[in-house]
């Protein structure tokens, strides 16, 4: 008669099941750890807990007129954007963006020797044209068309309220008071 010996049939399943186990278990990725470092406590959150929300943001945008539709496109904290369309084409984008998030964004706007409704302008590329409203805010017509052109980007900068988003920050100092802005509207408060 055969004799069965337990552990030493035991000893070699469980060592096989244990290595089946660890080669089907979930590998780290490269990127795990860099994951981790970003997410982690203490990590600089991508989006500022003073932000802004992208909804204050809707009531700015200038309205649909002139065979121009104006479509939401995008809401998030700290940012807000529309389509322009002309007959079914997008021709432009506009956005507002609460530099608070990312204040390098503010500091081209420095040098600025163009105004636009009072507020420091610049030109981004060859498609883009912004206002920084009270150091804060930065307002952008972008073209995505070459039928709108820079006037065009300059015009639709002039629609928006730049005014009434400068009313937004009566309570919070611009990210760079270095910059230069018009004042904001005195509060009745």
């Amino acid at each position: 008669m055969l004799k069965f010996s337990w552990p030493k049939l035991v000893i070699p399943l469980c060592l096989s099941l244990l290595l089946f186990l660890n080669a089907c278990a979930e590998q780290p990725s490269r990127y795990d750890q860099v994951q981790k470092e970003t997410t982690g406590k203490g990590a600089t959150p991508a989006v500022s807990k003073d932000s802004e929300q992208g909804s204050s943001f809707n009531k700015f945008f200038p309205k649909s007129s002139d065979g121009f539709k104006v479509i939401p496109a995008q809401e998030k904290k700290g940012f807000a954007e529309y389509k322009v369309d002309k007959d079914g084409k997008n021709v432009a984008m506009l956005a507002i963006s609460d530099t608070i998030n990312n204040p390098s964004a503010a500091e081209k706007f420095k040098s600025s020797t163009t105004k636009i409704g009072g507020f420091p302008a610049v030109d981004q590329g060859a498609n883009a044209t912004a206002v920084l409203v009270n150091g804060r805010y930065q307002v952008k017509v972008l073209s995505r068309d070459p039928s709108f052109t820079r006037d065009d980007r300059i015009k639709w900068l002039e629609k928006f309220d730049l005014r009434g988003l400068a009313g937004l920050q009566a309570f919070l100092p611009p990210v760079d008071s270095t910059i230069a802005y018009a004042p904001s509207i005195p509060s009745l408060v």
